[in-house]
C-alpha cells in the first residue's frame, strides 16, 4: 500500500493518505489526482480539474514563447529625400520601441542614382540617430549595405 501526500483543491494539505484513500477522496469530491512530484517520499498529490491545470500550464508556455518573440527586433526605414518632419515620428516611434526594451534596426534604403551619394545617405542616417531622445548603445554598428547602411540598437 503506497502512501502519498495528498492537498485538496483550494491548497490545504490533507496529510499522508494512501493511494486507495485519496482515489476515494478524488471520487468523492468529483476531482482528479493529479501527481505534482513523484519525486519527494512521499509523492505529492493534487486533487483538482485536470483538464483545467493541462489547459493553465499550457497557457504559461504560450506566454512565455510570446515573451521570448517580443525581444525581436524591430525595423524602420528611412528614405534618402524624407522630410525632417517624418523623421521626427519614426524618432518618436523609435522612443517607444526602447521604452519597451526592443532593439531597433534603423535602415536607409537608396534607389537607382541615389546610390551614388552613399556620403549624403551616411550622414543622414548619422543625424537621424541625434533625433533619439532615450539613450541607447550601438549592438551593430553604421555597416554599409548593397543598398544603403543599416545600423542596430537597443536600450
Amino acid at each position: 500500500m503506497q502512501e502519498i501526500r495528498l492537498i485538496d483543491e483550494k491548497g490545504k494539505q490533507i496529510g499522508v493518505v494512501s493511494f486507495e484513500e485519496a482515489q476515494k477522496i478524488a471520487k468523492e469530491r468529483n476531482l482528479d489526482l493529479i501527481e505534482i512530484t513523484k519525486n519527494s517520499q512521499p509523492p505529492i498529490y493534487k486533487l483538482g480539474n485536470w483538464a483545467k491545470e493541462k489547459y493553465l500550464k499550457e497557457k504559461e508556455e504560450r506566454k512565455k514563447k510570446l515573451k521570448n518573440k517580443q525581444n525581436i527586433f524591430k525595423n524602420i526605414r528611412i528614405g534618402f529625400n524624407e522630410g525632417d518632419h517624418d523623421l521626427e515620428v519614426k524618432a518618436k516611434k523609435i522612443n517607444e520601441f526602447l521604452e519597451d526594451r526592443k532593439g531597433v534596426r534603423i535602415e536607409i534604403f537608396l534607389r537607382g542614382r541615389e546610390k551614388a551619394h552613399f556620403d549624403l545617405a551616411e550622414q543622414k542616417i548619422k543625424t537621424f540617430l541625434t533625433k533619439i531622445n532615450k539613450s541607447y548603445k550601438i549592438i551593430q554598428p553604421l555597416k554599409r549595405t548593397p543598398n544603403g547602411f543599416s545600423v542596430s540598437i537597443s536600450l
